[in-house]
């Protein structure tokens, strides 16, 4: 038996929630979110070089991914892989970048099942934004 962080009641070092606060993992000293995240040491320009998250905020908000080389549910980065992202090259579900392949995403060159470009464009249902905007 070990004291909550929260509560400070006793409570079960295998618990997964306090049964008096309900505090999720009681026993740990510092908790910060359901899933998984790695952020390597080394940095480029002041983003980890790589930063993967598939986890949630105490609060149960995405953190995303945010580094040079981004991988995880929401990310941002030069190299971008995830179901949401951003990036200068982009593997996502819905994605915005200079290169993508998408399922659903705009990119100055992209390969995707719908999607805008700017330049050139493969897939389904993809269109060139130039032709949309009549330039």
């Amino acid at each position: 038996m070990i004291n909550c962080r929260e509560c400070q009641k006793q409570v079960s070092e295998q618990a997964f929630a306090c049964p008096h606060c309900g505090a999720p993992y009681p026993a740990k000293a510092q908790w910060d979110g359901w899933g998984y995240e790695y952020k390597s040491q080394a940095e480029i320009f002041g983003w980890p070089l790589v930063h993967i998250s598939f986890k949630f905020s105490p609060q149960r908000r995405p953190k995303p991914a945010n580094g040079f080389i981004a991988i995880g549910q929401f990310g941002a980065g030069v190299i971008c892989i995830s179901q949401f992202g951003v990036g200068l090259f982009t593997l996502a579900q819905f994605g915005l970048g200079y290169f993508a392949i998408t399922q659903i995403g705009a990119a100055y060159q992209i390969l995707a099942q719908v999607g805008l470009y700017w330049d050139k464009g493969y897939g389904q249902l993809v269109y060139s934004m130039k032709e949309l905007l009549g330039i």
